[in-house]
């Protein structure tokens, strides 16, 4: 029996939102090693560029919250790498780390600008060349929050509820109209450069709901990103899988 490659993404191009940093690095490099073309999405061309380089894969500048900012970045990733196969939305704020009491209409407008918005734009931005094709991964990066809520991050955990049931919601309009998946994923904490923004008291609480008691590994939630992303989860779609160490119950 000759070896089979399972999970290959070759020939594919991937889009990575927030793919120069963090999470959104690690799934670059991960879709890269599996023989994807991988356009790195970034507000921050430099941090994007050095992913890009290391992977072979292509930078583009995008503020994900900005509908023109998304039209130009796509279409600048169809003109390098050809029809889009695979989005990965990762692009996200935590906010302010306060109680709802010292928050202000600008702390949520901020938050959900990237955390929602910008899911909303970029799935809106792919779908219909996706629809076209007959075939298409999307994989929204949600969060534990999004379905625990925790104290002191409620526009982050609200904003997260909601790319969750915008996944749901998705999944089922495309579904049946050719090999089109949408799904999301919902890590506990995972340790990245946007703890640095964390404060202690609320990292401690997401930590103590952790049965493993561990953060979680960039590896593992890039692994969990590219089996949703390949041609085998052709039978999965509308669901949010969680990636939080037992934390979830639900």
């Amino acid at each position: 029996m000759s070896e089979q490659n399972f999970f290959s993404l070759k020939g594919q191009t991937a889009i990575v939102t927030g793919g120069g940093q963090g999470i959104g690095e690690g799934i670059v490099r991960r879709l890269a090693a599996a023989g994807a073309r991988v356009a790195v999405l970034d507000l921050k061309l430099d941090l994007a560029r050095s992913v890009a380089e290391s992977t072979g894969g292509v930078a583009v500048e995008c503020d994900v919250s900005s509908a023109s900012s998304v039209e130009k970045a796509v279409g600048e990733v169809r003109r390098q790498l050809g029809p889009i196969d695979i989005l990965v939305n990762n692009a996200g704020i935590a906010g302010r780390t306060v109680p709802l009491t010292e928050l202000n209409e600008k702390d949520l407008d901020q938050v959900y600008a990237v955390n929602l918005k910008g899911v909303f734009l970029t799935c809106k931005a792919v779908i219909d060349e996706m629809l076209e094709r007959k075939y298409g991964r999307i994989v929204n990066v949600a969060s534990i929050a999004g379905k625990e809520g925790n104290p002191t991050l409620i526009p982050y955990s609200a904003t997260k509820a909601a790319v969750i049931c915008l996944t749901k919601s998705l999944a089922k309009e495309v579904a049946g109209k050719g090999d089109i998946t949408v799904n999301s994923i919902a890590p506990a904490v995972v340790q990245t450069k946007i703890l640095d923004n964390v404060s202690k008291t609320t990292l401690d609480y997401m930590l103590s709901k952790i049965p493993m008691g561990r953060t979680g590994r960039i590896e593992e939630i890039a692994a969990l990103v590219h089996f949703l992303a390949s041609k085998e989860s052709s039978f999965t779609t509308g669901q949010c899988y969680d990636i939080s160490g037992g934390r979830a119950t639900y």
